[in-house]
């Protein structure tokens, strides 16, 4: 490992995010929108990491180690508000992730991420999301036997096992649908476009 000190510092980042995320769920108030403190933290975690990929470029593993590698990735997969960077990332990503220094489960993850803020179909199946039947649901895709071929091809189990394992970690953390699905979409819709992922 190389940047030892950076790793830890990206490291921290993750932490915060997750304590938070916690914080949030003990006081049921995570699942109302996009929480101001969360979004605040989001945007402030991926100035932070910013600044350290125009130091270092991408937090690979032989850069950083695999968990700083690890929690780099998840401060850019909740970097929703910053969609350049994200974007940014992505391109980084895949060029690590071909050269064997990145996990390819998380550009899974972050394209797919990616093209639901843009509306677009997703390649993998990772995003989910309350459907009108008040049940999460798989956002748009594709084709479902070409998503689990590419699922299987890195590692991730089926559609249908994963819609599972989702929809038993939301009533384990008491996340419960919108109370007004059409209202919460038009939210979503309005903060996509001042944010610049839709016009």
């Amino acid at each position: 490992m190389k940047y030892k000190i950076i790793a830890e510092k990206i490291i921290a980042l993750k932490d915060a995010d997750l304590k938070l995320r916690d914080q949030l769920i003990q006081s049921g108030e995570l699942w109302k929108g996009y929480h101001k403190e969360m979004e605040q933290l989001h945007n402030k975690n991926a100035g932070l990491l910013e600044e350290v990929i125009s130091k270092i470029g991408y937090p690979t593993i032989d850069k950083v180690g695999k968990e700083a590698n690890e929690a780099a990735w998840l401060v850019i997969q909740h970097s929703i508000g910053q969609p350049d960077f994200m974007k940014k990332c992505l391109k980084l990503l895949e060029k690590a992730v071909n050269e064997n220094k990145a996990n390819p489960k998380n550009l899974a993850y972050l394209s797919d991420r990616i093209a639901v803020l843009e509306d677009q179909p997703q390649t993998y199946g990772t995003q989910f999301d309350w459907d009108k039947n008040g049940e999460l649901s798989p956002k748009p895709f594709d084709d479902l036997s070409k998503v689990n071929q590419r699922r299987k091809s890195i590692g991730l189990n089926s559609l249908d096992e994963q819609t599972e394992t989702i929809r038993k970690r939301a009533k384990s953390e008491n996340e419960t649908p919108p109370a007004d699905f059409e209202n919460r979409k038009k939210e979503m819709n309005e903060w996509r476009k001042a944010v610049g992922w839709i016009k």
